[in-house]
């Protein structure tokens, strides 16, 4: 059974850094490319940062590029996401999500919430002003 489990949300001032991290079972991470996606109340989610299954492509939505680096660490079966810089506007409740490539020759990126297979729970950031 797969499972993605996110943690290290929390609250913290403009300005400041967090590191969420997502922890993945029942799967072997490296035939996964993975993302994260973000919800904000009253709004849709929306993507945040992909990864390729070898963490050699990223891409980033605008609204976060040049302030969060999106890692993995496919030993650890775990993937991270730092974010630096916040703003209130970050505040959501961050997603991991898992799609498993079928093709291993295939390195890339996937940005749409239909591409992925598996989903976290999700982990609270909020930031005050």
């Amino acid at each position: 059974q797969v499972q993605l489990v996110e943690s290290g949300g929390g609250l913290v001032q403009a300005g400041g850094s967090l590191r969420l991290s997502c922890a993945a079972s029942g799967l072997t991470l490296s035939r996964y490319a993975m993302g994260w996606f973000r919800q904000a109340p009253g709004k849709e989610r929306e993507f945040v940062a992909a990864i390729s299954r070898s963490g050699g492509d990223t891409y980033y939505a605008d609204s976060t590029k040049g302030r969060f680096i999106v890692s993995r660490d496919n030993a650890k079966n775990t993937l991270y996401l730092q974010m630096n810089s916040l703003k209130p506007e970050d505040t959501a409740v961050y997603s991991c999500a898992a799609r498993f490539v079928i093709d291993s020759r295939r390195d890339m990126t996937y940005r749409a919430r239909a591409d992925y297979n598996y989903w976290g729970q999700g982990t609270q950031v909020t930031v005050s002003s």
